[in-house]
């Protein structure tokens, strides 16, 4: 995705609030080893531009002042009651180096899988992103993960998750591997007792 920008050299509260009436968002540019640079950016634009998933997942290309710039989004300041944004942080990213960045999970599949065609459940994912170590030029927009074979009783975790070539997915927490959907079964297949095998006649002696 891409995004327009440009260098602004005024700051401080006064500065930020006009710039604001103006209709932009200040904000800041920053890493690789370089200066902070502080930024501009139309409000309307950066306001649908957050609506979109892969604004938060992606390396964005940000034009600024006609030079575009690889980048990623670090931090969004809202405004606590009104539909605005406050400031927004970008981080420069080196095309040479792995950076951390999270990625949306596409699933596919789960209609005709058997956790639905013959359990006639539900499933809902759990897990929405994941987060990925690689360079600016192997982070996908998104990683398809396959639930065809998805049933009730085998549900997949994040480990089972084939990422792209030169992409690591990272697991947070103390749980490596958490499941990344749930299976609801219909109450009636949940309240019905557990069939077991009829124990066996004994013969006349």
């Amino acid at each position: 995705m891409q995004i327009a920008a440009t260098s602004r050299n005024l700051q401080g509260t006064g500065a930020s609030r006009r710039l604001r009436i103006s209709g932009n968002t200040p904000g800041i540019l920053f890493g690789a080893g370089q200066d902070a640079q502080k930024i501009e950016i139309d409000h309307n634009t950066l306001f649908h531009a957050l609506k979109k998933e892969a604004f938060h997942t992606s390396i964005l290309d940000l034009d600024l002042d006609g030079q575009v710039v690889k980048a990623v989004l670090r931090d969004v300041q809202y405004h606590p009651f009104k539909p605005a944004i406050l400031h927004v942080d970008f981080q420069r990213v080196d095309e040479n180096t792995k950076v951390e960045s999270k990625v949306a999970l596409r699933y596919e599949g789960a209609e005709q899988s058997p956790a639905v065609t013959v359990e006639n459940g539900t499933v809902t994912p759990l897990i929405t992103e994941v987060s990925v170590l690689a360079t600016p030029a192997k982070t996908p927009e998104f990683i398809t993960v396959d639930l065809s074979k998805l049933t009730s009783k085998i549900i997949p975790g994040l480990q089972t998750v084939k990422a792209p070539a030169g992409v690591k997915i990272i697991a947070r927490g103390s749980n490596k591997n958490p499941v990344l959907v749930a299976v609801k079964l219909p109450e009636a297949a949940v309240a019905a007792p557990v069939a077991t095998a009829a124990p066996a006649k004994k013969g006349k002696k």
